[in-house]
């Protein structure tokens, strides 16, 4: 593996967490996941998304805040990491659930943490179409997420989509997921596994594994 730092983004249900854990495995990494189920917002922001977006997002963002810099202060780099989300999360996320004067507030916030954030030497983003991602969801049967509607994802998908297009400063690749099964076919995940094995160019790069 050519990375040492590696970070993995998509919608929720894509299986961000499931190939964060199989690569950490297999190159014998240090593994960060998002510790979503600590968030005390989560449940309620999805019954009164207005009343509870604020705080969900500030929880949010101090948790990762808090992992990725207790991480690089233990000598992040000397151990290959890779971790299921990438801080930029928090902002894609708030821009999508908080209205304009929260935003304001809370970009103030993130702008001052995201300097000391350990930037990725790779982003992989799983893209996924909705329909599959429904699925994924259903299937995983998390009681507070069943009520995700198509256009919320969609949006989500869109936040994340545009800001990777106009990026340049790390090498991102999107490896699109909608037809296949990298948790439970080992061909699958060893076609992901296998472009750790090659570098990219800085900004965004689309790779087609599974046409």
């Amino acid at each position: 593996m050519k990375y040492k730092f590696i970070s993995i983004e998509g919608n929720i249900g894509v299986g961000k967490t499931s190939l964060a854990t199989k690569i950490s495995h297999d190159f014998k990494s240090d593994l960060i996941l998002e510790s979503f189920a600590e968030n005390p917002f989560l449940p309620s922001f999805y019954k009164d998304p207005e009343k509870y977006a604020f705080s969900l997002e500030l929880f949010f963002m101090a948790e990762r805040y808090s992992q990725l810099k207790g991480k690089s202060n233990q000598n992040l780099f000397l151990k290959s990491t890779v971790s299921d989300y990438f801080f930029m999360k928090s902002k894609l996320f708030a821009k999508n659930n908080l209205n304009n004067v929260e935003q304001e507030l809370f970009n103030r916030l993130f702008d001052i943490m995201m300097n000391s954030m350990p930037k990725p030497d790779i982003l992989i983003y799983l893209f996924s179409d909705i329909k599959r991602l429904q699925e994924n969801i259903k299937k995983r049967n998390r009681e507070f997420e069943q009520s995700i509607s198509d256009e919320y994802l969609q949006n989500i998908q869109d936040r994340y989509l545009d800001f990777l297009k106009k990026q340049q400063i790390f090498p991102a690749i999107i490896v699109d997921v909608t037809n296949c099964d990298f948790v439970n076919k080992a061909s699958d995940y060893n076609k992901i596994r296998n472009l750790l094995t090659s570098k990219y160019p800085i900004g965004l790069t689309k790779i087609n594994v599974f046409d």
